[in-house]
């Protein structure tokens, strides 16, 4: 069954997205529990009985599919026995031929020839050898099976017990813990090893001095700083962690607690609005995610990930290839839709209006009933009005020819770029109707802390980070993990 990530369960295991009632993650949860958690003990059995259950999952699923394929495979093997057996053995009729002129000259021949007769004999016998086709057995034909295919590996380390304790955290029951969330809190917090070990370690070291003061506050200003998270959010924070040292005596451990319910408050403040729908698709109702953003910040590759996601969690999906002012951009969309197995509509034509690609999407998802479209449009820098312009023109395709889609603009932010990168989210913003951030190549940069500047200083949730190059290695943001893995050990 498909593991729903857009929907992920919180309280009740649910896997397909026909569930109606599944509840999507908040992004912040169990802040309490996070501070009054489950002792050491408790954790480490929860840790295996989550490994043990997903054991026995794996177990299952390749028995299953050997005993469908054994019957077949046994027939032909049954087959092939049976044809070799009863395979007559050929005789080469030149083998016959030269044996019996061989044996007529030696039977005429007078012994004064024998030598020379074993001569030729011998000679004959040799070319015969050389000669001679040697016959393999045919080897029986495989046929791949499921238990072939690539399984990630499950190793009972420091990263699993990490990642159930995170998902215990968040109200899961451990026979509802998946492979695949494990393997992607595991890349996630090796993506964040740059920043973690740049933040954690000082910070460990200010409040280890003792009790929360203002000059541990001071350098963790600093700190905050360095970690490209930017004036404005350094400044709440700081405001925060001034208040909290004049109204008790915080112990280090807890102000790394408080420092992490802080930031998670942070995050999750775009989410508040009670009015504003759901972001996950919805089943048999059109959703359209517009992606932009400035050359090299990885929206192609976005798209593509972003779609093999939905492809796994059982969204019928569709690409619009918009970008038709970069060379071969429409050629690596296309890859990307091969191997997540998703259709691209695209023009033939070399630089086509975009906002024409766009019409022949919504019209393709509109006949084939696809759930999500998702449109890739060309890279733009912000100070370049034309292709801004290009932007409200889609848009305003978008909002005529599919009046009843939600519509969600995307902006791709590359992490590395840092501070930088907030000015073209400013200007995007404005020009796209931005509703979200993906957040990409946190795995390259060790100024992380860019994920609260965006928040904080835009108002814009981050939807989607992404922590690595591969297909599997982007997934919907959660406050709760991005944190835990910032600034948990």
């Amino acid at each position: 069954m498909a593991f729903n990530w857009f929907r992920r369960p919180n309280n009740e295991s649910a896997d397909t997205p026909e569930t109606q009632n599944q509840k999507e993650t908040p992004a912040v949860e169990a802040t309490e529990t996070a501070t009054t958690g489950p002792d050491t003990a408790d954790l480490l059995a929860f840790a295996k009985a989550a490994y043990k259950n997903i054991q026995e999952k794996q177990q299952i699923e390749p028995e299953s599919s050997v005993a469908v394929e054994e019957n077949p495979v046994t027939e032909e093997i049954g087959e092939t026995e049976a044809e070799a057996e009863t395979a007559p053995i050929e005789v080469d009729e030149n083998i016959v031929e030269i044996t019996e002129d061989v044996v007529s000259e030696l039977e005429t021949a007078n012994l004064s020839f024998l030598e020379r007769a074993a001569a030729e004999r011998k000679a004959k016998q040799e070319k015969l050898i050389a000669s001679a086709i040697e016959t393999e057995i045919p080897e029986t034909p495989t046929t791949p099976t499921e238990t072939e295919v690539e399984i990630p590996e499950l190793v009972f380390d420091d990263g699993f017990k990490w990642s159930a304790k995170v998902l215990a955290a968040q109200g899961r029951k451990a026979e509802d813990i998946s492979l695949e969330e494990i393997t992607w809190l595991k890349k996630l917090r090796q993506g964040l090893d740059k920043t973690r070990r740049n933040i954690l370690n000082q910070l460990k070291a200010i409040v280890g001095q003792g009790p929360l003061n203002q000059a541990a506050v001071n350098e963790i200003e600093s700190l905050l700083l360095q970690a490209d998270v930017g004036v404005e959010a350094t400044d709440y924070i700081i405001a925060a962690l001034q208040k909290k040292i004049l109204t008790e005596v915080t112990p280090p451990e807890q102000a790394i607690a408080y420092l992490k319910e802080i930031l998670r408050g942070m995050l999750d403040a775009p989410l508040q609005n009670p009015d504003k729908p759901s972001f996950a698709p919805e089943k048999d109702q059109l959703t359209i995610w517009l992606i932009t953003g400035v050359n090299g910040a990885g929206k192609t590759t976005t798209i593509g990930k972003i779609s093999h996601l939905a492809q796994k969690s059982g969204y019928k999906c569709l690409i619009g290839a918009a970008d038709t002012f970069r060379a071969a951009a429409v050629e690596q969309v296309k890859v990307w839709g091969n191997r997540s197995g998703v259709e691209v509509i695209a023009n033939p034509g070399k630089n086509t209006d975009p906002a024409a690609v766009v019409f022949d999407a919504i019209a393709a998802a509109q006949s084939r009933e696809t759930e999500l479209l998702l449109i890739d449009t060309a890279g733009r820098l912000q100070n370049k009005k034309n292709l801004m312009d290009e932007l409200g023109k889609i848009r305003k395709i978008i909002d005529k020819k599919a009046p009843n889609a939600r519509v969600e603009s995307l902006l791709v932010l590359d992490s590395t770029l840092g501070q930088n990168g907030l000015r073209q989210a400013e200007v995007f913003s404005q020009a796209a109707q931005l509703s979200g951030v993906v957040l990409t190549k946190l795995d390259g940069t060790g100024k992380g802390g860019v994920a609260i500047a965006v928040v904080q200083q835009l108002g814009l949730p981050i939807r989607f980070i992404g922590a690595g190059e591969g297909i599997e290695d982007l997934r919907p943001f959660s406050s709760y993990e991005f944190v835990e893995a910032l600034l948990s050990g």
